[in-house]
């Protein structure tokens, strides 16, 4: 199956795609993922992205398709794949559709995980992370016995700036500009289907295998 996962920051994606990827038995593909590669392993993509990101720059549209094209046509995604991260706009969906065309087949189905911008941001402004050895806890799914004291180590825990309020409302803003309309190009197509990603991470997983199975 060839599947792409969409859905909010805070609505779970890096984790339901590791579960999903598993029980699909193919590569979990991510953007971050290829880029790291890519500029580690020093190739041609990854010294010009690696120019854009040391500049502070968003690496343009073209060399992450190119990224993508290469990642694709290694022999583990012959018989499917999950993409998480990509595409992120209707621009890059429209690229991904041409280059997989180019490739000769097509995407079989789009999940996207639901979950409102008020449970977005309780998820993601609990967190607090340990100077210390960097574990993540949660004020309300899994807090330390001791406040802002990590159990692990004795560090010290704060709150990123990712993980403050403010940052989280425009990160969902950018998602509902540049992302969201995603939703509707797939659906266009008929490949979208979308779940409830409320609730503990199982119950989540099973919405989402149990879609899978319809297809």
């Amino acid at each position: 199956m060839r599947l792409v996962l969409v859905g909010p920051p805070g609505a779970g994606k890096g984790t339901q795609a590791e579960f999903i990827a598993a029980h699909l038995a193919v590569p979990k593909i991510s953007t971050g993922d290829i880029f790291r590669a890519n500029v580690a392993q020093g190739t041609p993509l990854g010294v010009e992205a690696k120019r854009y990101m040391d500049a502070g720059q968003l690496v343009p549209d073209e060399v992450t398709i190119n990224m993508v094209r290469e990642r694709l046509a290694e022999p583990d995604s012959a018989d499917g794949f999950l993409l998480d991260g990509f595409p992120r706009t209707t621009p890059q969906a429209n690229a991904l559709d041409k280059l997989l065309a180019d490739l000769g087949t097509a995407l079989d189905l789009v999940l996207e995980l639901v979950v409102d911008d008020d449970e977005v941001i309780r998820r993601l402004s609990g967190r607090r992370t340990c100077r210390g050895c960097g574990k993540i806890w949660h004020v309300e799914f899994d807090a330390p016995s001791r406040e802002d004291i990590c159990d692990r180590c004795g560090g010290e825990l704060f709150q990123r700036d990712d993980d403050k309020a403010e940052t989280i409302a425009e990160r969902l803003r950018v998602y509902a500009r540049d992302t969201a309309p995603l939703v509707d190009y797939y659906g266009a197509q008929g490949k979208l289907v979308g779940i409830d990603a409320t609730g503990p991470v199982e119950d989540v997983t099973v919405r989402a295998i149990d879609a899978l199975r319809s297809y």
